[in-house]
């Protein structure tokens, strides 16, 4: 169920525009028909949390046709012009260097990027923002990035960090490939972080895009000698704070419109 400033979607006017065909019908489709309830205070509010899904799927696309590789932390590569690689495996954002660029350079420059799947996801993140606000806006609130993991991410991402139970699995939802009985030789198989890409397919950094079963028989050919529990999909998710990215993104198209208005 979708709840609008306490109306149900179906009960307010120009409702129907958003029930077009196409991945935001499919998104809301799941919403409405599920038993928890979606609440927010605007229609724009819920057009904006629609367009962060099919951003974060766009992301998602691209980055499985670029020539990002794949490599634990410990071999992890990055381009110096825009990025500093830390004794950890991260890669902090150089002095100097915008925001913006920086993100855009993993895209355009990907085969000189190399990390783990978690990354992956934060990245994705990163990008998702950067094709819905200005590069001036970008670089304000993203000064210092810092990609590695779910600890090292902006504070505007940290819920995307917390996987939490849920009924309904989105498209542009985070989940994960938990891979139980993993060989400890290879603990980088001990699980996958998948973006829903919508219609049963996933995305994994260093699996590509492809159904459920693709992503399990993956992880179970890296399991223990003996193991006796298959890989599989947890039923929690990761999302953003789409409220919390709404308000930020609703002050900036405040302040394009007047600054128009003064120009």
């Amino acid at each position: 169920m979708i709840m609008i400033n306490g109306k149900k979607l179906e009960d307010i006017p120009f409702a129907s525009d958003y029930m077009q065909d196409g991945l935001e019908s499919n998104i809301l489709r799941v919403m409405l028909n599920s038993d928890t309830v979606y609440t927010y205070n605007s229609l724009p509010e819920l057009a904006f949390e629609l367009d962060f899904r099919r951003e974060i799927i766009a992301a998602a696309d691209l980055l499985d046709q670029s020539n990002f590789n794949f490599k634990v932390f410990r071999e992890s590569t990055c381009n110096p012009q825009f990025w500093d690689r830390m004794p950890d495996g991260g890669f902090r954002l150089k002095k100097d260097v915008k925001p913006s660029a920086a993100i855009r350079d993993i895209y355009t420059n990907s085969a000189l990027y190399g990390t783990e799947c978690a990354t992956a996801m934060v990245i994705i993140y990163y990008k998702a923002m950067l094709s819905l606000i200005p590069d001036e806006y970008f670089d304000r609130i993203f000064p210092d990035i810092y990609l590695m993991n779910w600890h090292q991410i902006a504070n505007e991402f940290e819920e995307v960090g917390f996987m939490r139970p849920s009924k309904d699995f989105l498209p542009g939802d985070r989940g994960y490939f938990d891979n139980p009985d993993v060989n400890p030789v290879t603990p980088e198989w001990q699980g996958e972080n998948v973006i829903n890409m919508a219609n049963g397919i996933y995305y994994g950094h260093g699996i590509g895009k492809f159904p459920a079963d693709v992503f399990i028989k993956s992880l179970n050919q890296n399991r223990i000698e003996g193991a006796d529990e298959s890989a599989h999909l947890l039923d929690s998710v990761g999302r953003p704070n789409f409220k919390k990215l709404y308000n930020i993104y609703s002050k900036i198209q405040s302040r394009a419109v007047t600054s128009e208005a003064v120009s």
